[in-house]
């Protein structure tokens, strides 16, 4: 089954959320700000996702701005940033037989959904 990390109020979310639907495929909506994925959780999606923790903040969003950004963090205190602030994971985030590909542009997605 298809996962998909969902922000309802980022339009790249909703697109691909619809792009999704389209394929008639079975899917399920993880409402990752309201529920915000361990940190086990997360390091596997990372793994998924084949990308380092930095590579999935949003580092212009102004929690990171204000809180992380110029500091020397590891990791897994990125990772922590990531739970305690899930505003910061890039979204949406879409998960296919173990493997998962950052849903922004809607061609890489129909291709990861082939």
């Amino acid at each position: 089954m298809i996962q998909i990390y969902h922000n309802p109020r980022c339009g790249k979310s909703r697109n691909c959320l619809a792009f999704v639907e389209d394929t008639k495929q079975e899917y399920e909506i993880i409402p990752y700000l309201t529920e915000t994925p361990t940190f086990d959780e997360l390091k596997e999606l990372l793994k998924k996702l084949d990308l380092k923790p930095i590579e999935l903040i949003r580092t212009k969003e102004k929690i990171w701005i204000e809180n992380y950004k110029g500091k020397d963090l590891s990791n897994d205190e990125i990772v922590q940033a990531m739970i305690d602030n899930p505003i910061l994971i890039e979204r949406p985030i879409v998960v296919k037989d173990g493997k998962a590909i950052i849903g922004r542009d809607l061609d890489k997605v129909a291709s990861f959904l082939d």
